[in-house]
């Protein structure tokens, strides 16, 4: 890989990053904005279930629709959209306009995502898309680790507002460092509306991404609630729920890169059942039991790690099964993963109303055996 290849692949990474924590950000602030507009926290976790539900639709449809259009541009487009909809979130006066500007970041997210997934595998050369995937995808996990802890400490320290102005100012300078340093022309397979009908057809290429959708949704049911969890039971407040968040942010980067390694050395689909059966053991043991708060720590990191591993894999066995539809599947993947974060969190909101904190676990765990029942059918 080239010394260029590799500086455009960093320039996609940062878009990422930034619509990384632009989408996951809620997740650190989510007490502090049920705190400002009086809702329970289970309902403020529908700004995570509209900006999933929102990006799940339209991904696809908006990247199919804009198949012909210069990568360059349509990177700048939705990373202008997401930028105008971060500004509009940070100045919400009411919590349904914030739920409306959530979608429009959505919007602008499901053109950035994919369409940075396949610009970042035309620049691979052969043998190399895994690294490439993992180079660009590591933009949402390092969102993981230094965004989603920044924008929890900034909701809790300024107010939920602070942390969605900062997403948008950073909007900006990735739309300024696409514009400045992305070549135009870069080619990519076509995507039209025709293929995207072509794989919407396909049951085995939509069972292939029903498995991102059930992976996705089981890490979601304990993720979208993790800040309510540690303080409610371990008596956690700005900092500690910050700490602990960077822990999982760590591990989600450890993962993103143990993903490529496991692909590499035995295979997408043995790698995607080693973590479908990690992700049943983990979950249950991080929130059935109450532990000391160094074990907690330990099992958040790990969870993450094992959680995180999934996207290169998922990736690449998506590449092999269809690559002249490439751009479909990835926007079709990208949308199961907020399909799965809808599922989860709508999952997590009602476990969290019906039978309590501890419980959230073993839903996490029947969706990821869900997910492992999927690989067996893949043929």
């Amino acid at each position: 890989m080239t010394p260029s290849t590799s500086r455009l692949l960093w320039l996609l990474a940062l878009a990422n990053f930034v619509i990384g924590m632009g989408a996951f950000v809620v997740v650190g602030v989510l007490s502090p904005v049920a705190a400002a507009f009086d809702v329970d926290r289970a309902h403020a976790g529908a700004l995570m279930s509209v900006y999933a539900a929102t990006y799940a639709i339209a991904s696809p449809l908006l990247v199919a629709a804009t198949g012909r259009l210069d990568r360059r541009r349509l990177l700048t487009i939705g990373l202008a959209l997401f930028a105008l909809g971060a500004l509009a979130a940070a100045l919400a006066p009411s919590f349904a306009l914030l739920l409306a500007a959530r979608a429009l970041m959505a919007l602008g997210g499901g053109l950035v995502t994919p369409v940075a997934a396949s610009i970042g595998v035309a620049l691979a050369g052969p043998g190399q898309q895994g690294r490439a995937l993992a180079v660009v995808f590591g933009g949402l996990t390092s969102a993981q680790v230094l965004g989603v802890p920044a924008g929890a400490w900034l909701g809790y320290a300024f107010g939920w507002a602070a942390a969605f102005a900062v997403v948008a100012g950073l909007s900006l300078l990735g739309l300024v460092a696409i514009v400045t340093a992305l070549p135009s022309g870069i080619a990519v397979p076509v995507a039209n509306l025709a293929s995207l009908g072509a794989v919407l057809r396909s049951g085995r290429l939509m069972l292939a991404i029903a498995f991102t959708a059930l992976f996705t949704g089981a890490l979601y049911v304990c993720y979208t609630f993790l800040a309510p969890l540690l303080e409610t039971l371990y008596g956690l407040s700005r900092d500690g729920v910050t700490g602990m968040l960077l822990l999982f942010g760590l591990g989600a980067v450890v993962g993103n890169a143990m993903g490529g390694r496991l692909t590499d050395g035995i295979g997408s689909l043995r790698t995607l059942v080693l973590l479908c059966l990690a992700q049943s053991l983990l979950m249950p043991a991080l929130t059935l039991p109450t532990w000391p708060l160094p074990v907690v720590g330990a099992l958040i990191f790990v969870w993450s790690v094992f959680g995180w591993s999934f996207m290169v894999p998922q990736q690449a066995r998506l590449a092999a099964l269809d690559p002249a539809r490439l751009p479909v599947l990835f926007a079709l993947n990208a949308s199961a993963i907020y399909v799965g974060a809808t599922l989860g969190s709508s999952v997590g909101g009602a476990v969290l109303k019906g039978l309590g904190l501890h419980a959230l676990g073993l839903f996490g765990a029947t969706l990821a055996l869900l997910g492992l029942a999927s690989l067996a059918f893949r043929r």
